[in-house]
């Protein structure tokens, strides 16, 4: 496991384009912290690094979104408001984490709402509030 402290936003940024650089497609990355921890924030500055041009928000109500780059297709989620696997598995949630697909990345937030049908390898990223700013991140893969 790799621990980060960051002090600031723009250091936020620069770890998250130093993260993008390391995807090769296939990954799936697991977000994991209170509200406000910066779950989303932290995928969206990956996905700008990646050269996603649309704007990136909180899947939190249409539950996924979909971005494309010319490498990867990226599958957003958000599980905050899934109160069981089943629920996930119902809108197919399982064909995109067990597809394959080699060019496409999957970001999961609020994962441990569906930790009994989560199989695999994935890149885990725990994001804790040190302070108003601080925020330490620990990956592991």
């Amino acid at each position: 496991m790799e621990t980060i402290i960051v002090k600031n936003l723009k250091e936020t940024k620069e770890l998250a384009s130093k993260f993008a650089k390391l995807l090769v497609g296939g990954e799936k990355i697991i977000l994991s912290g209170d509200l406000g921890a910066g779950k989303t924030t932290f995928t969206k500055y990956v996905l700008e690094a990646l050269g996603v041009k649309d704007t990136v928000t909180s899947p939190t109500f249409t539950i996924m979104r979909e971005y494309k780059t010319k490498r990867f297709k990226i599958y957003h989620f958000d599980m905050y408001r899934i109160s069981s696997s089943a629920e996930a598995l119902e809108f197919g949630l399982d064909d995109y984490l067990y597809a394959g697909d080699s060019n496409s990345l999957v970001f999961i937030e609020w994962a441990e709402n569906i930790q009994d049908i989560l199989e695999g390898k994935f890149i885990n990223i725990k994001i804790s509030i040190e302070s108003d700013d601080r925020r330490k991140f620990e990956i592991s893969r």
